[in-house]
């Protein structure tokens, strides 16, 4: 995958990502809002059915206050004819006439006033009541003498006499209102009754938050509130109750939701907790695919390194083997047993050197699968270090180093195998003498702390990145040495070095700073 396709993938990616992470916000904000409104309808529904509510109780409560007081008088109300009214209906098919006529009267009460006014001795009260009376006459003639009926008796007579509903409910209302609108807040609704009207509101409604109110006077706050109110003008909710004649308000009812926000964001929870959390499970895929896809371009990268350093590595000793065949061809070393001896030796150690390289690879991959059986037994640590000097002696001091070992440690036994311990002590000096500019300076250590034994292993060459630090232990990763062009090899060494500590249940890390040097150090449990 080139880096242009992987850019846009990457891209195309990432722009999706942020797509479905906004239309998620947008779709949860748009629902927060829509249960925002609805429950604002709901509220204003509710304050206004109450503002009706009270206004209704109170005209119920005083209107039955009256009817008692009205009972209660002995005597007969004065009364006085307003008006009378005559309708005469005929019916052209069976000559039948109705004559109707209704009456209306005007009663005058003087009522006792200690419910309505208690610095008055007395009330006159107005009641309208209407007279109704209907004649039918059935036959064919009629004496009409100066506009009237004479000599004929009706045959039907209907009467009623009831209040005029209409009249009495507009003079009822002008004389209840005038008379209530004197009293005071709290003589008027019950901080109970109130809370009462608005929790059954609120429950018809499905409003089931947590609410105070609060009843104010032209904006100065009266007695009727509950303990926690608040007035706050833009969360507050009002509505005008117990009006007066004229249409004015002077009372104010409101209402605060203190956890409104997350009354209406709990309806959402349940979608927005599934909605965040396969957001971010969709979000740790793409991450893990972008890992991958990295990781997949670092690996192509490192095994086509891998190949051409083994390439390279098995491209010199065939190369050496095909010259030293050559050369042994030829008359004139044929002859020579001693120039024989020393090419054949020299084909028997590059066969050998591939062949480590082959092993190496398959060590490491038997490893990584648990194939590989590692036997272990008491050693001392102390000789595997210098037997692991040994091999690569001949190679520091032909580069003009040295190797100093400062072996401190008192207990130096552990449980592993000599062998493969060996070659991890070899594989860290070789990879010290790798790296050093110049002469190879090359410090060992062995220190005990407490039931462990640490090996470190100092050098004084070109150091390390933190970047490389964290992956210079993984398999095929070999750090990118500047000028050092004489570096070869293929990444496998330190992998195995990591893989042997682990099986013998140690430790191995790496403590290095650019340009000056790095330390391998290995912790050991010791045997008790």
């Amino acid at each position: 995958m080139n880096k242009i396709r992987f850019r846009l993938l990457v891209g195309i990616m990432s722009f999706s990502l942020i797509g479905i992470i906004v239309v998620q916000l947008y779709w949860i904000v748009s629902s927060y809002r829509n249960n925002e409104e609805q429950f604002m309808y709901h509220v204003q529904q509710v304050l206004s059915n109450v503002a009706n509510n009270i206004q209704q109780n109170e005209a119920t409560e005083f209107y039955r206050k009256y009817n008692e007081l009205k009972d209660s008088i002995g005597s007969s109300p004065k009364q006085s004819e307003l008006k009378q009214y005559l309708i005469v209906e005929r019916n052209p098919r069976t000559n039948e006439q109705i004559f109707y006529s209704n009456t209306l009267i005007l009663e005058d009460y003087n009522l006792r006033s200690s419910l309505f006014d208690k610095n008055a001795d007395s009330l006159k009260i107005k009641n309208f009541v209407s007279q109704r009376k209907t004649e039918i006459f059935r036959g064919n003639d009629f004496d009409r003498h100066d506009g009237g009926i004479h000599n004929n008796y009706p045959d039907e007579v209907i009467e009623k006499t009831g209040n005029l509903d209409i009249l009495e409910q507009a003079q009822f209302e002008i004389f209840f209102k005038d008379i209530v609108s004197l009293r005071s807040i709290d003589e008027r609704i019950s901080n109970e009754k109130l809370q009462e009207l608005l929790e059954a509101g609120f429950k018809q409604y499905g409003v089931n938050a947590k609410f105070d109110y609060g009843v104010y006077n032209k904006g100065l706050a009266t007695k009727i509130k509950s303990e926690d109110f608040n007035y706050e003008e833009e969360s507050s909710y009002s509505v005008s109750i117990l009006g007066d004649n004229e249409g004015k308000n002077k009372y104010q009812l409101y209402v605060n939701f203190p956890d409104k926000s997350k009354y209406l964001f709990s309806s959402l929870l349940g979608i927005s907790f599934l909605s965040l959390l396969f957001t971010i499970v969709i979000i740790a895929a793409y991450l893990n695919a972008i890992n991958q896809l990295i990781k997949q371009k670092q690996i192509s990268e490192i095994k086509t390194d891998f190949i051409n350093n083994m390439t390279h590595e098995f491209k010199t000793p065939i190369a050496t083997i095909n010259l030293a065949l050559d050369a042994i061809k030829n008359p004139k070393v044929i002859g020579n047993p001693e120039m024989v001896a020393r090419y054949l030796q020299m084909i028997r150690d590059e066969n050998k050197r591939m062949h480590a390289q082959v092993e190496n690879v398959l060590r490491i991959s038997k490893l990584e699968k648990r194939e590989f059986d590692v036997e272990k037994e008491t050693m001392d640590v102390h000789e595997i270090i210098e037997a692991a000097v040994e091999h690569v002696d001949l190679i520091v001091q032909d580069k003009g180093g040295e190797i100093n070992l400062h072996l401190d440690a008192r207990r130096s036994d552990v449980l592993g195998n000599d062998f493969h311990f060996t070659s991890v002590i070899v594989n860290i000096l070789d990879n010290a003498i790798k790296y050093s500019k110049d002469r190879p300076i090359i410090d060992v250590y062995t220190e005990n702390v407490k039931d462990f034994i640490l090996i470190k292993v100092q050098d004084q060459g070109v150091g390390m990145s933190k970047n490389a630090q964290k992956r210079i232990f993984d398999k095929f990763y070999r750090e990118h040495t500047g000028d050092l062009h004489n570096v070869k090899g293929h990444g496998l060494g330190l992998a195995y070095v990591l893989q042997i500590v682990e099986n013998h249940n140690s430790q191995v890390y790496v403590e290095s700073e650019k340009g000056k040097g790095s330390t391998f150090i290995i912790k050991m449990p010791l045997i008790n």
